[in-house]
C-alpha cells in the first residue's frame, strides 16, 4: 500500500463498491454498481432482531442505470440481496424518480431531493455518486470530440478548470486550447 504505516488498529467495517460501464447494442449505455458492507465481528440488528455474522453482508445492493449519450437516465433498476431490515427493499421503488434526470451539474442535489431522508435508501442513494462518475468515464470516449470542442467558435470549453489536469495553466489546456491557456505557473 502506498500510504504511510498506520498506527496499531483493529478492523471494523468494510464497504466495497464496484461500478462497471457497458455499451449496449441499441446505442445506450448501462452503468452498474454493486455495494457490499461487512463487519469484522458479529453484529446484533435489534430492529429485526437477528445477528449478522462477521464477514456476512449487512448491505448488498445492485443498481443499473441506462443512459443515453447525453447522460440522461433512460431507465433504472435496483435490487437488494442483503439489508438490515425486511422492509428496506421498499426503498427500491423511489429509485424510478431518477428516470429523466441528466448526470450533469446539479445531479447530486437532484438525487438527494428525490431520495434523501425517509424518501429512499441512503445506501442506494450514495451509490449514485460513483455510478455518475462511472457513467462519465464510460461515455466520455464517444463524447471526447464534443468535450474537447467549444460549444461555439471562440467560446471557452467547459472542460477547462474542471479538474487539476485541465486547469487553465496546465499543459493539456495549452495543447488543446492555447487561446485559453493562462500561463506556465508551477503545478
Amino acid at each position: 500500500m502506498p500510504l504511510s504505516q498506520p498506527t496499531g488498529r483493529q478492523p471494523i467495517h468494510v464497504r466495497r463498491i464496484e461500478c462497471r460501464g457497458f455499451r449496449r447494442d441499441d446505442g445506450l449505455w448501462d452503468i452498474e454498481g454493486h455495494l457490499v458492507d461487512t463487519r469484522s465481528h458479529d453484529i446484533d440488528l435489534r430492529a429485526e432482531p437477528r445477528i449478522v455474522k462477521a464477514g456476512e453482508p449487512i448491505h448488498e445492493m445492485w443498481v443499473r442505470i441506462t443512459v443515453d449519450d447525453d447522460l440522461t437516465v433512460r431507465a433504472i433498476e435496483a435490487a437488494t440481496e442483503a439489508t438490515p431490515t425486511r422492509i428496506c427493499p421498499g426503498a427500491i421503488a423511489p429509485m424510478q424518480s431518477l428516470v429523466g434526470l441528466r448526470i450533469a451539474p446539479g445531479w447530486t442535489n437532484a438525487v438527494k431531493q428525490r431520495l434523501g431522508g425517509a424518501k429512499g435508501c441512503t445506501h442506494l442513494m450514495e451509490l449514485m455518486w460513483p455510478l455518475a462518475t462511472t457513467a462519465h468515464q464510460t461515455v466520455s470516449g464517444s463524447r471526447m470530440d464534443r468535450i474537447l470542442a467549444p460549444a461555439q467558435p471562440g467560446q471557452r470549453p467547459a472542460k477547462i478548470d474542471s479538474c487539476w489536469a485541465y486547469a487553465a495553466e496546465r499543459e493539456i489546456v495549452k495543447r488543446f486550447w492555447p487561446a485559453f491557456h493562462t500561463g506556465d505557473r508551477a503545478g
